[in-house]
């Protein structure tokens, strides 16, 4: 394959990672103005956020399994459709109950396009280096979608509407499945996963039944989380491909990378929900204000992203995840004094220090997550790593609903101060020879060349 047509695999890649990824943020500025033109109440409005973060969590693992048997074109361009579908389809939503819907469907084409992609990247790109290069533009994207949605948002809500944040993914998932059918090369695996549809449904029980109970305030509900969790675990440790490998867990720097992307993105989840419903309902800034306002936080995300992953290569995860937690708590704690009249230079200075601590978290998450893993297993330990991020931000918008004012903040200055003592903790001698064990554990296969 010609250099020029490897890079346009990798653009069409990454046009798809842009639109799923800026989806997760760029909604939350769109909230206050769905709120005021459909009158819905706090918990659908929560639903709009979780219902694509959770689907997403819920389908990751599977689609990846799903392209890679039946074949990674095919369901690339089916998920691009679907994506467009359901974008169409949320513009047009006339009631917020049918918004929520479109949001599902949108949310399945979404899971078709980031761990299929990834796949076709590592198929494309075979060398070490230029390999190297593609996931390093890849994980830039990320950084540069997640923290450009707010601001892209608001520009287009103040111009045309909310119903703008959708039709932006129309033209770009055309080009996108263009190129697709042009450029990008049919692929299946040698040796297709296994699919676990038990494991599956109750992996997805657990956690909407979980977020369910926190957003429509039912306690009820989590004794049937506490059931489908230990069925989950049941099943999972019997099955002979299942869904996660529980032995994963026994490695301790794979279990805190896990616990991280939970708090971390909770703390994001959180962060994007309540800050745009305080700017927009309380300060009743317009929306293209409120996006301007995130951009000290989208710029710390973009410098600190790729400075964390050099500093993840040159020292380990500990000092990255150290200093990531110890941010996002200060920024937390500098928010449980947010009033009406808080100063806009201690909100930037709040934003700039809450992005700094999230674009330094992400390196060291993904780098914990496949350390030591076989090389044939560290694709499936980066995919929980993913579906970790995704339930997090699920929790961090559910607890919106659940507290208020400086009770939140509080209580996401305890979860965010528990990524330092996780990157301590990750890092000892003890968690070090765990995660050697696990390695032995799941085969005598080359480690993967991660520090």
């Amino acid at each position: 394959m010609s250099s020029r047509r490897k890079i346009i695999v990798l653009i069409t890649c990454c046009l798809s990672l842009l639109i799923s990824s800026m989806d997760s943020t760029i909604v939350n500025v769109a909230i206050p103005t769905i709120r005021s033109d459909m009158s819905a109440p706090l918990s659908r409005l929560q639903w709009i956020v979780d219902i694509y973060t959770l689907t997403l969590a819920s389908l990751l693992m599977l689609s990846g399994a799903t392209a890679d048997r039946f074949g990674r074109k095919r369901m690339f361009r089916i998920g691009l459709s679907v994506f467009a579908l359901g974008s169409l389809l949320c513009s047009l939503a006339p009631t917020i109950e049918s918004l929520i819907g479109a949001r599902f469907i949108q949310a399945i084409g979404g899971s078709m396009l980031n761990p299929i992609a990834m796949s076709i990247i590592t198929q494309v790109f075979t060398g070490r280096m230029e390999r190297a290069r593609a996931v390093g533009v890849w994980g830039a994207v990320v950084g540069v979608s997640t923290a450009i949605g707010p601001m892209v948002g608001g520009g287009l809500i103040d111009a045309l509407g909310w119903q703008s944040v959708f039709w932006i993914n129309l033209p770009i998932c055309a080009i996108a499945l263009v190129l697709t059918t042009i450029f990008v090369p049919e692929s299946k695996s040698s040796t297709a996963r296994g699919i676990d549809p038990v494991g599956q449904i109750l992996a997805i029980a657990v956690m909407f039944t979980l977020v369910f109970g926190l957003i429509e305030h039912r306690p009820a509900m989590f004794a049937v989380t506490a059931v489908a969790l230990a069925a989950f675990l049941y099943a999972e440790a019997r099955h002979r491909s299942p869904f996660i490998d529980l032995r994963f867990f026994r490695s301790v720097p794979f279990s805190a990378a896990t616990l991280t992307a939970v708090c971390a993105f909770a703390g994001l989840g959180a962060f994007l929900f309540e800050a745009s419903m305080y700017l927009q309902g309380i300060r009743h800034y317009s929306a293209v204000h409120t996006g301007l306002l995130y951009l000290p936080m989208a710029l710390a995300v973009l410098i600190c992203s790729p400075l964390s992953g050099r500093l993840v290569g040159q020292y380990g995860t500990r000092p990255s995840m150290v200093a990531a937690g110890i941010m996002m708590t200060c920024a937390a704690v500098l928010l449980t004094g947010l009033g009406p009249s808080t100063p806009i230079w201690r909100l930037i200075v709040t934003f700039a220090i809450f992005g700094i601590g999230f674009g330094t978290v992400n390196a060291p998450i993904t780098t914990s997550a496949v350390s030591g893993m076989p090389n044939d297993r560290a694709g499936a330990a980066s995919a929980v790593a993913s579906t970790s991020r995704q339930v997090g931000v699920s929790l961090g918008v559910a607890l919106c609903g659940l507290l208020t004012g400086a009770g939140l903040w509080w209580v996401l200055a305890a979860i965010t101060a528990m990524i330092v003592l996780l990157g301590v903790t990750s890092t000892s001698g003890w968690a070090l020879r765990s995660r050697d064990g696990v390695a032995h554990l799941l085969g005598p296969r080359e480690a993967a060349d991660v520090r």
